[in-house]
């Protein structure tokens, strides 16, 4: 993680470091999901959120990773879509 709180550095497949946002963490059928928005760094596709699973490595470290199942990809997406329109109702 980073020194911000709610931020963290992702590192991609060309060793390039990114940093994102941390909007929120999703509960979904006893596992847990961090919705990442990038910090504004010129990158295409700057804004568009990006959902990774949270797990624990073999030294019980936090960790991330890609959701590669597409039926709980569609459960997560779901959650998300749902948690937006009930904070759009509260605002309301």
């Amino acid at each position: 993680m980073a020194d911000q709180e709610n931020t963290v550095v992702l590192t991609d497949d060309e060793g390039q470091e990114h940093e994102f946002v941390v909007v929120d963490i999703l509960n979904v059928e006893d596992d847990e999901y961090a919705i990442l928005l990038p910090v504004a760094s010129g990158d295409t596709g700057a804004g568009e959120a990006i959902v990774l699973k949270i797990g624990l490595d073999d030294d019980g470290n936090e960790i991330l990773y890609e959701i590669e199942d597409e039926d709980e990809w569609q459960r997560v997406a779901q959650a998300w879509e749902d948690a937006l329109g009930e904070e759009e109702e509260e605002e309301e």
